[in-house]
This record gives C-alpha cells, structure tokens and sequence, in this order.
C-alpha cells in the first residue's frame, strides 16, 4: 500500500517541478548569502567549495536511484534519474565555472598550467569532460541516434566521472589534512558500484538460470 502511494507520488506531474525547487535550493542559498555577504572572509573560496561539494552529493544521489528502484521497488523513481544526474552536472559547472572564473580569473594559461602542474585540478577536469559528454548525450534523440548498446555503455562511464571526482576531492583534501568527508563519500560510491554488481550478478547469475529452466 505504502510502495504503491509513494510511486503515484513519483509518478505524479507536480514531482519534477518539486525536484527542480529541491535541487536549486542550495543555489539559491548560495546566492542569498552572496546577496547578504555572509559568505565568509574569503566568498570566492566559499562558493567554489560548496558547488564542489553540491556537484559530488547530486552525483551520488543520481547514482543511488537505480539501486533503491531495485530495492524498494519504486518503479518511479527512474524518471528522476536523468534529472538529477542533470543538475550534477550543472553544480559541476558552476564549480568550475567559479575556480576560472574567481580563483583564475579567466587567465587561461595559468588554468592550463594548474591542470599541468596539481593532479587534482586535472582529475576534476576529466571529471567536468566526461559529466559534459553525458549531459550532451542525455536527451532520447541522442540515445535513438547512438542505438541503445552504445548509449549504455557511453552512461556508465557516470562511475569513471565519480571516481574522479572523489579523486579530486581527495587530492584537494590530503594537502589539508583533512580527509573525513573524502572517506564518507568514497564509501557511499563503493557501496552504490557494489549494489549494482550484486543485483547485475543476480539477475545474470547461472544458478538462477539453471533454477529457471526446471
């Protein structure tokens, strides 16, 4: 009854516009602290850090629909998967937008040469490139164009682009000493990569396949 009520709800046509307010909910925070300069001493360090941070928890909450569909059973749940991976891409170009733009200042040699010279600045740009060739590729003219096999195959580089990001994260962090939040979203990956394997594993599984042809 419950599954039932909770997928008419996802199903519902005020779901995507309530997921659009939810998501840019902390830009318009960002914004309004901005507005109030309450931001900290140093506002540019704010704001890239916390798109940073927004980018890697909407690609983490995208990347956990698929296994909470297959545990739940909330069906609805998969309209919400592109959207949300969506506007991770969106807080990731907000993120690097604002690291050019405010700690660079558009000098473009000097951003080469930080991508050159940091590893961590060159794992988040591969990151931003393969989260860019995926929002490219997200409408479904795009996956009539590519044929579905190609088109799978494209989207779950997603994992590529986490890793990355987590990578990033990472590197950014060691020099500080501070590595918890690293931690807790590698965690949080591992255990989404290692919930999709088990249910790939399951439905593929050759005992199952020996079971069903009893």
């Amino acid at each position: 009854m419950l599954r039932n009520t909770l997928n008419q709800a996802l199903l519902h046509t005020s779901a995507k516009p309530f997921l659009w307010l939810l998501c840019l909910t902390p830009l318009a925070s960002l914004v309004g602290q901005l507005l109030l300069n309450t931001l900290g001493p140093n506002p540019a360090e704010a704001l890239i850090r916390s798109t940073g941070d927004w980018a890697l928890r909407a690609l983490c909450v995208a990347l956990a629909v698929t296994p909470l569909r297959l545990f739940s059973g909330l069906t609805g749940l998969a309209r919400m998967r592109r959207l949300l991976g969506l506007f991770a891409f969106f807080y990731a170009l907000l993120h690097a937008v604002s690291y050019a733009g405010l700690d660079m200042e558009w000098k473009w040699a000097s951003i080469w040469g930080d991508v050159l010279q940091r590893p961590f600045v060159l794992a988040g740009l591969l990151a931003m490139v393969v989260l860019l060739l995926l929002a490219l590729t997200s409408p479904k003219a795009m996956l009539k164009a590519m044929g579905a096999p190609r088109w799978q195959r494209l989207h779950r580089t997603v994992y590529v682009a986490a890793w990355l990001a987590v990578l990033h994260f990472y590197w950014m962090r060691l020099g500080k000493n501070n590595l918890t939040e690293v931690f807790y979203y590698g965690f949080i990956l591992f255990l989404l990569i290692s919930t999709r394997i088990y249910f790939y594993w399951r439905k593929n599984s050759p005992i199952k396949l020996f079971n069903s042809n009893k």
